[in-house]
C-alpha cells in the first residue's frame, strides 16, 4: 500500500474535501441543475462507500460532505452516517480524521424526526437550498408547476426544515446550518434582499453562488452570471457588512452583518475563480471520481472499489497528477462541448 501521508496535486494542493453523491435523483427541477429521473445503474454498495471514505481520509480528507440529487431520497443516508459515526469513535480507524460531515440539502423533506435522527447519526452541519423568497420566483427557480402557490409552499417547507434543524440540536450561530441560493441575472436577483433577510431572521449564513456553467442541460450564457460583487454592494447598501475573508481551501468569500444577526458568504467561480487552493474530490452515486466540477468525464473507480489497497493508489495516483483549473481559463474554454451534470456530480 502508498503512503498514508496526504497527496499533494501538480498545483501543491492537498486532498481536503470528499464530496459524495448518494443518488442523481431529486424531487425538484432547478433550472440551474435539471436533475436525473432516476440513478444511473450500478450504485455504490454500503462497504463500498466505507471504503472509499477511509481511503480519502488516509489520503488527507479532513471533511465529508453527502450530496445528490437530493440525498434525502436515499434510502443509504442513515445507515452510511451511523457507520462513519461508529469509525469516528473508533481507535485507529481512519475515519477519525474526519472533522466535519455536512449535507447539502433542498430541505423539503427535512423533518423534524429525520432531522434529529440525522444529528444522532453523527451529522455535524446541513446546508439547506433556498433561491426566492417569492412564491413565483421560487417555483420558476424549482421547475414546480402550480405557480405562486406551488412556490410559497416551497418556501414554508424549506424554513420548516430549517426549524427542524434548529430543533433536532443544529446551532445556525455556530455555522452548522447555512441556506444556499443561486443567483441568475434576470431570473432571480430581485430575491437577493428577500433572501438575506430571511437568513438574517432565522440567524443563518447566506451562501450566494454565481450561476455557474456545469452540465449542459442547463443553457448557460456569460451574461445570466450576477458577479458575486454585485450581490455584496446590493446587500451592503441594505445592512452593514464586515468582511472575513475566504479561508484557504474554502469556496466562499464571507462577511458578517455589523449587528450579528447572520452572515454572508459568496461564491464566485466565475467572477474570482479559487482554482488556486481547491482541495475537493467529488465521488458519483455510481463511482465515478472527478478532480474538477467543471469535468466532461470522471475515472471509473468501480474495479477497485472492493479492494481497499488499489482503490487508495488508483484515488492518490487521479490527485497526484490532478492539475485543473477550469475556472482561472473558463474563458479559454467557451464554448464547451460538454460538462458531466450537476445532480449526477453532486454539485
Amino acid at each position: 500500500m502508498i503512503s498514508t501521508a496526504a497527496v499533494v496535486d501538480q498545483r501543491a494542493r492537498t486532498l481536503g474535501v470528499l464530496r459524495l453523491s448518494l443518488t442523481a435523483r431529486c424531487n425538484l427541477d432547478c433550472s440551474y441543475c435539471r436533475p436525473d429521473a432516476v440513478d444511473p445503474p450500478g450504485l455504490m454498495t454500503l462497504d463500498q462507500q466505507l471504503r472509499l471514505i477511509r481511503v480519502a481520509a488516509t489520503l488527507g480528507a479532513h471533511t465529508l460532505r453527502l450530496t445528490g440529487g437530493e440525498p434525502l431520497l436515499s434510502q443509504r443516508l442513515l445507515p452510511l452516517l451511523e457507520a462513519v459515526s461508529r469509525g469516528r469513535s473508533t481507535p485507529g480507524d481512519p475515519l477519525k480524521g474526519l472533522r466535519q460531515i455536512a449535507l447539502t440539502t433542498n430541505g423539503v423533506l427535512l423533518t423534524p424526526n429525520r432531522a434529529r435522527l440525522l444529528r444522532a447519526a453523527g451529522l455535524n452541519r446541513i446546508t439547506i437550498s433556498l433561491d426566492a423568497v417569492d412564491g413565483s420566483v421560487a417555483a420558476r427557480m424549482a421547475g414546480l408547476r402550480g405557480g405562486q402557490a406551488a412556490g410559497e409552499r416551497l418556501v414554508r417547507q424549506v424554513i420548516d426544515g430549517v426549524m427542524s434543524a434548529k430543533l433536532a440540536g443544529f446551532v445556525a450561530e455556530q455555522g452548522e446550518i447555512k441556506l444556499n441560493a443561486v443567483i441568475k441575472k434576470g431570473e432571480n436577483d430581485t430575491e437577493l434582499l428577500p433572501l438575506a433577510a430571511l437568513a438574517r431572521r432565522y440567524g443563518l449564513e447566506l451562501r450566494l453562488i454565481e450561476y455557474m456553467d456545469v452540465g449542459n442541460r442547463n443553457g448557460w450564457v456569460p451574461d445570466q452570471v450576477l458577479p458575486a460583487a454585485e450581490m455584496v454592494r446590493l446587500i451592503q447598501a441594505r445592512w452593514p457588512l464586515q468582511p472575513l475573508g475566504r479561508d484557504s481551501g474554502a469556496t466562499a468569500n464571507r462577511w458578517r452583518f455589523t449587528d450579528d444577526r447572520g452572515g454572508l458568504g459568496v461564491i464566485a467561480s466565475i467572477s474570482e475563480p479559487f482554482c488556486g487552493d481547491c482541495n475537493r474530490l467529488r465521488i458519483t452515486a455510481d463511482g465515478q471520481a472527478f478532480t474538477c466540477l467543471f469535468a466532461s468525464e470522471g475515472a471509473d473507480l468501480k474495479p477497485v472499489l472492493d479492494n481497499t489497497a488499489a482503490l487508495q493508489q488508483r484515488i492518490a495516483g487521479l490527485w497526484l497528477d490532478r492539475s485543473d483549473r477550469y475556472s482561472e481559463e473558463r474563458h479559454h474554454h467557451l464554448p464547451r462541448s460538454s460538462h458531466a451534470e450537476m445532480a449526477y456530480l453532486g454539485g
